[in-house]
């Protein structure tokens, strides 16, 4: 296929881990980024190759952008978005969609009224380790799964990113918390419920240059999401637990007749280990030799390899609109001492890789 040309809205931490990934992946080209910071924006192009432009309007005109990729903060997220697809481009948008559930059917609905694709992240359920895994479950290795145990201790983020207070704005289910959901949901399917406590641990915190703030979120966080089939997620989040702590992004999945582990909901290299009940774990072969780390660009090239196909891409809106609908219905739960929350919406669970499934 002739690839698409991404241009990135963004240039900040992550978007190096873009750049470096979108080169391996032949479905895609990286063309042109932008940046609020006009001096970062041609620093990073100069780095990748590609056209800096001077704002959001430039990078809209340049034809030769298909797919904007949106690397924004969380707070810009919506708007970023819909002036993009208002443009009359595809969008693959860093997690979450939006911050309300308001906007993220919004930009679901914007999307398809103009015949666009609009995806979003996380799509490390597409690694190789949590493609291993999906195959596992869904072929019935552990029976029927009735509990799922999902870790966020992200740790003190404070203590190594230069702008911290925006992630503790949102808090850590919104900017970590979606890693799982989004992987278990893709998995297991919709949930249907959630309750949800949260806690300000340490609520003063100290920026790397010294400068003190508060947190204005909770930083450990206690979540029960009810899926639709009934399987119980419990889900730990936290920006104060981290290393060495043991558990950081780990998952288990407990069915009737066995339990799987995977080592990471990120990193695409994580073990897989499956035990029959009451007895060890055992490491499982991954499907094929993975990707070391996170490939972070492979859900953006997945989705314009869809759009070539004229199928359904995998790390679609609907998911991410549902995943905003959870974050949604915790902040409630948790702001009305842990009332239990319906959610309604659903979507459409994405098939395995062909890499995966044919391994099956």
């Amino acid at each position: 296929m002739t690839p698409l040309g991404i241009g990135i809205v963004g240039t900040g931490n992550i978007a190096g881990g873009y750049a470096r990934d979108a080169h391996t992946h032949p479905e895609i080209r990286l063309v042109a980024a932008t940046d609020l910071d006009p001096a970062r924006a041609v620093a990073f192009a100069e780095a990748n190759d590609c056209r800096a432009h001077a704002s959001l309007d430039d990078l809209l005109a340049d034809d030769a952008v298909d797919i904007v990729v949106n690397l924004t903060v969380h707070h810009a997220h919506y708007d970023v978005t819909k002036r993009a697809l208002e443009a009359g481009r595809h969008v693959y948008s860093e997690k979450p969609l939006a911050l309300r559930s308001s906007e993220a059917r919004e930009l679901v609905e914007l999307a398809e009224s103009r015949g666009l694709r609009l995806g979003c992240s996380p799509s490390t359920f597409l690694g190789e380790a949590q493609q291993t895994a999906a195959g596992l479950i869904r072929g019935g290795r552990l029976g029927t799964v009735r509990a799922v145990y999902a870790e966020v201790n992200w740790g003190r983020i404070e203590t190594w990113h230069p702008a911290p207070a925006p992630f503790f704005d949102v808090g850590v289910l919104v900017d970590v918390g979606v890693y799982p959901l989004t992987l278990v949901t893709s998995m297991l399917g919709r949930a249907r419920s959630v309750r949800a406590w949260g806690w300000e641990l340490k609520p003063d915190r100290m920026t790397i240059d010294g400068s003190p703030f508060r947190i204005g979120s909770p930083d450990l966080i206690v979540a029960a999401v009810e899926l639709e089939g009934g399987v119980v997620v419990r889900l730990t989040a936290s920006f104060y637990v981290g290393r060495p702590a043991k558990l950081t992004g780990s998952i288990e999945f407990h069915g009737d007749d066995a339990s799987l582990a995977l080592g990471s909901f990120q990193e695409f290299d994580a073990t897989v280990e499956v035990g029959e009940y009451g007895k060890q774990y055992e490491p499982v072969p991954l499907v094929r030799p993975p990707y070391h780390g996170t490939a972070w660009a492979r859900g953006v090239a997945e989705m314009a390899a869809a759009i070539a196909d004229g199928r359904p891409h995998r790390a679609s809106a609907e998911q991410a609109a549902h995943v905003v609908d959870i974050l949604e219905a915790a902040a409630t739960s948790m702001g009305d001492g842990g009332r239990r929350i319906e959610i309604t919406s659903t979507f459409a669970s994405p098939p395995l890789m062909p890499w995966a499934d044919s391994a099956g």
